[in-house]
């Protein structure tokens, strides 16, 4: 059974995140209805990144994380270097020239979600 029939079939119990999800409608649009986290990475500033924006414009602002995937994955403008924890803000600013949000909403959004989902005190 693949990733989506699981999601289909409602076999998951359980809460949680979609690591470094990839930019597939199907596969988001599932997860969403269980109320899993979609965390997105560098990959969505890369130039040929392909439905990134129809993706991120998909997801609630309250269901996105974001991540590094360090040590691979950096965004642009340091595709192709080690990416650490630093880099989260091209991912940020990313999904706020997206959505049309003050970079520091999807900032303090993405933190409490990070928080809720992780039990964070």
């Amino acid at each position: 059974m693949d990733t989506i029939e699981i999601l289909k079939n409602n076999t998951v119990n359980k809460k949680g995140v979609f690591h470094c999800c990839p930019f597939n409608r199907e596969l988001v649009k599932e997860a969403l209805k269980l109320d899993f986290y979609i965390s997105i990475a560098g990959p969505v500033t890369f130039k040929n990144s392909k439905n990134a924006e129809e993706i991120i414009n998909m997801i609630p602002l309250n269901r996105i994380l974001i991540e590094t995937d360090s040590p691979y994955l950096a965004p642009e403008p340091l595709r192709g270097t080690r990416n650490d924890s630093r880099n989260v803000k091209y991912i940020a600013q990313k999904i706020s020239d997206i959505k049309n949000v003050e970079l520091e909403e999807v900032a303090k959004v993405t933190y409490k979600n990070a928080e809720n989902i992780f039990n964070i005190k």
